[in-house]
């Protein structure tokens, strides 16, 4: 007989994560090309919602600058580049089993467009998996988190051109072929439901109807998934390819039936990059809001078939908080909802609602039976104030991870097929959306402010210390 699972299952993913644009640094070293990430300065923006800052860039003309007297953090991070070692090591320290970063693709093809890769960016890599596996970690890795080489938005215009597919296809081929004995998970897109964010590369002002250009960019980006999916079948299992998702299911307003069809209606449109991505095809339901937004979407037989044939192997989320959608006040919009009156937020307004990641776990698992789950973000991020004796206490930050986990198990007794948690992130590093220092989310504190100033030193948080017994319990100990 078939019994609950009452525990973390042995051989689950504990970690953490990163993204290359905002921990490396290293800039223009090794041949490094410019990214597009390399262009978002830090701007002291007093309103502390970093969701309604930087996070709609539309790499129009007149972001591809670099401004005087702007500082870029993003150029910097947080020096990963040189003290992966030293990290990576603290993170042997905790325990991780896994560890999620990203390659940059402007290191390793600088233009995006050239035959041959930089072999120098290439070596760099080599040493980092060298290193996260000696240090007893799996390595996950992210083919693109929002560093699209700068020179594919200006000559090409992103992703609305199908050109990128065939570059992107190039660059998984070099990765695919130099680290298929090394690496066994690749997301290939970091959120990709996220077309808000910088992704696409699409020049805003070069777009008639922007909405239509975001969604035959979405296209492409799908096409390169499956398009990695096909590749990777060359290496008989060696490696698994998967989607990732930023979980924005969201709550109906009320129980009106106005608000739960608009919000099945919305969430739709949330479900349908994995429906694309897990299931081979595009639903019904898409069809009907294209029609209605006026959208117009190529898609040829070929791209059909590619779809259908080459699903993605897992699925991946960032699950930071969850929203309402009110039929009386909200758009179609994916960024336009309401706060929800009965959750608390934490200093930047995010609301924090651990019982929402375990219902979307579930979610998922009902509309995708068999696939297995990672969480590859969730996070706290705040100020915190280190001491003069090195220590830095957030008991903020503790609380809302301990009450993620104990989600987390509670899906699994649901039968939820999780694998995996890395949490958002092992040390502070540039916030994304907004470029900042400040809002923190490590379980290491990176002695380094908004400008870039500081020793750059390392210092364990109490956090560092709570995830460690966290870990070597295997998620007993809370």
């Amino acid at each position: 007989m078939l019994k609950m699972q009452h525990k973390f299952p042995q051989g689950f993913l504990w970690g953490g994560a990163i993204a290359a644009s905002q921990a490396d640094g290293g800039f223009r070293e090794d041949q490094k090309g410019m990214s597009i990430a390399d262009f978002h300065p830090y701007r002291n923006i007093k309103n502390r919602d970093d969701r309604k800052e930087d996070s709609t860039i539309r790499n129009d003309e007149n972001f591809l600058v670099i401004e005087p007297g702007l500082y870029y953090p993003k150029q910097h991070g947080v020096d990963f580049y040189h003290r992966f070692e030293e990290d990576l090591g603290l993170m042997e320290e905790m325990g991780f089993k896994a560890f999620r970063t990203s390659f940059d693709w402007s290191r390793i093809y600088p233009k995006g467009d050239e035959e041959e890769p930089n072999e120098a960016g290439l070596r760099y890599y080599d040493r980092l998996i060298t290193s996260i596996r000696s240090h007893g970690m799996e390595p996950f890795m992210t083919i693109s988190h929002y560093e699209m080489p700068v020179h594919l938005v200006k000559k090409y215009g992103g992703w609305l051109n199908r050109s990128l597919v065939d570059f992107f296809a190039a660059y998984c081929n070099t990765l695919f072929e130099r680290y298929h004995g090394q690496i066994k998970y690749w997301i290939v897109f970091n959120q990709i439901n996220l077309t808000t964010f910088n992704s696409l590369g699409i020049l805003g002002n070069r777009a008639k109807n922007f909405m239509e250009a975001e969604y035959q960019g979405v296209h492409h980006q799908f096409l390169a998934c499956a398009r990695a999916k096909e590749l990777a079948g060359k290496y008989k299992g060696q490696i698994r390819v998967g989607t990732m998702l930023s979980d924005k299911l969201a709550y109906p307003a009320t129980c009106r039936p106005e608000d739960m069809l608009f919000n099945l209606r919305k969430n739709q449109m949330q479900y349908f990059f994995p429906d694309v991505q897990l299931r081979g095809s595009y639903p019904a339901y898409a069809f009907r809001f294209f029609e209605e937004n006026h959208i117009n979407i190529h898609i040829d037989p070929e791209d059909e078939r590619l779809l259908r044939e080459n699903p993605m192997d897992f699925l991946s989320t960032s699950y930071y908080y969850t929203k309402i959608n009110d039929s009386l006040k909200n758009t179609y919009a994916p960024m336009d909802k309401s706060t929800n009156p009965y959750l608390e937020k934490t200093e930047w307004g995010w609301e924090i609602d651990p019982i929402g990641l375990r219902v979307n776990l579930n979610h998922y698992s009902d509309r995708y039976p068999g696939v297995p789950i990672y969480i590859t973000e969730n996070g706290y991020g705040a100020v915190d104030r280190l001491e003069k004796d090195g220590a830095v206490h957030d008991p903020y930050r503790i609380d809302y991870l301990r009450q993620h986990v104990i989600q987390m198990k509670e899906a699994i007794a649901d039968g939820v097929p999780l694998k995996g948690y890395m949490m958002w992130t092992p040390m502070d590093i540039v916030s994304c959306s907004s470029a900042e220092m400040k809002k923190r989310y490590g379980l290491i504190y990176v002695d380094q402010d908004d400008e870039g100033n500081g020793s750059g030193q390392r210092y364990r948080k109490d956090s560092f210390y709570w995830y460690q017994k966290v870990i070597e319990s295997n998620g007993e100990e809370l």
